[in-house]
């Protein structure tokens, strides 16, 4: 194997024809990696993953071949097809937080999309939108129009793009329901394979590319209770830390809770225990 790749949270391997995704312990926030891992975490993305993979595999094709992975990422890592990203990053929402928020409350719009007014953290949208970011290889993401995806993609590819993400969010989001979470909002990310055939790659609806809700906790107004690294983000807000590295270490009861908040959202979409 050659290592070819080393990201905030996972590694990429040649192995072959083939990549080995490995996922790490690492958290990000803020775009600055913790120097605290979280025990599991890249195992229970992982996991999650290959769960959803399966589950929307009659939707989009997707870039798993196997799980025949070395024992050293046995659980962690997962074997994929090579594509050519689009440089563009998928993102749906079906409700309104984050950094949408925040371009809702200056224009109500989000990513160009015109919302209605009167919403506020944690409405529910009357329907999903695709909302479009860049894919920056440094700094931060930026919001882009679905005319900006057009550009820089050609339009068949744009809709395609918007059509699959929207697809996988309105699916994750039905089976979440069935067990009490709602998806708030995801983000995947797309390539092409070696035949052009547009595939579902990265991960998908984890933990770290979405934001899970309980539903009976649930009260548009305010900030909601999360099954992701939000826990870590409002801990981190309240250190003084400049979102520059060095990043602080995390306490080990910020450390637990995040960890059994991430088994939690597992067991609870999967219906499988986390061994």
């Amino acid at each position: 194997m050659k290592h070819i790749y080393a990201g905030k949270v996972r590694e990429l391997y040649s192995d072959g024809d083939d990549i080995l995704l490995v996922a790490s312990d690492r958290i990000s926030l803020y775009d600055v990696v913790m120097p605290t891992p979280i025990p599991d975490k890249g195992k229970l993305l992982t996991q999650l993953s290959l769960w959803w993979f399966e589950h929307l595999a009659q939707i989009v094709p997707n870039h798993v071949v196997s799980t025949d992975v070395p024992e050293e990422f046995a659980g962690r890592a997962i074997r994929v097809k090579p594509l050519k990203m689009v440089q563009v990053e998928c993102i749906a929402r079906g409700y309104l937080t984050g950094l949408g928020l925040k371009e809702y409350q200056k224009q109500g719009t989000v990513s160009g999309v015109q919302l209605p007014p009167g919403l506020v953290e944690g409405s529910k949208l009357p329907e999903p939108i695709f909302t479009p970011t860049t894919k920056a290889t440094e700094g931060h993401d930026e919001f882009i129009t679905f005319d900006d995806v057009v550009a820089q993609e050609g339009r068949e590819t744009a809709e395609r793009l918007r059509e699959l993400t929207l697809a996988i969010y309105r699916a994750g989001a039905e089976r979440a329901a069935e067990n009490g979470i709602i998806v708030a909002d995801t983000k995947v990310e797309f390539g092409w394979d070696a035949d052009g055939v547009l595939t579902l790659g990265d991960e998908v609806l984890t933990s770290d590319s979405s934001r899970f809700w309980p539903a009976d906790h649930w009260q548009p107004g305010r900030p909601q209770f999360s099954f992701d690294k939000q826990y870590v983000r409002d801990w981190v807000s309240g250190t003084g830390w400049d979102k520059t590295p060095p990043a602080p270490e995390i306490p080990a009861d910020v450390v637990a809770t995040t960890r059994a908040r991430y088994i939690e959202v597992y067991e609870r979409i999967t219906g499988n225990t986390w061994a």
